[in-house]
């Protein structure tokens, strides 16, 4: 049985809330155990703990804010819009990224994939 669309989309935007402004142990609370993240689409599939914790353990130390413009749930998927903007200084790194992911029947991350790219990143002055 899948979890409820209300249960996946609250898991979204607290995913997003974390990313921008939460802890490693925030983001990773989020997550099933054995979850996989693929961020971006095409590296290495991420698979242990010890790898998301790695990976997430980067955003702590930035000053970020984020936002969901948009989610689209099937089943126990969801795919989504969220825009990340990452404030260095007198500019700001704003980067959109579709995330697809699927859920347990408690609407924990159990797979994470991301689609973006360099060219995804855009420089403008701090605003």
């Amino acid at each position: 049985m899948a979890p409820a669309p209300d249960s996946i989309r609250s898991t979204v935007e607290n995913y997003v809330r974390s990313v921008a402004k939460g802890t490693t142990d925030e983001i990773l609370a989020l997550y099933a155990p054995g979850a996989t993240v693929e961020d971006p689409v095409g590296t290495p599939v991420r698979t242990t703990d010890e790898e998301l914790r790695e990976f997430y353990s980067v955003l702590e130390s930035l000053d970020q804010t984020g936002e969901v413009i948009t989610v689209k749930i099937a089943g126990n998927t969801a795919a989504f819009l969220f825009r990340l903007v990452t404030h260095l200084g007198e500019q700001d790194i704003v980067m959109e990224v579709i995330d697809v992911m699927t859920f347990d029947d408690d609407a924990r991350i159990t797979g994470m994939k991301a689609y973006w790219n360099q060219e995804d990143m855009q420089t403008v002055p701090a605003g």
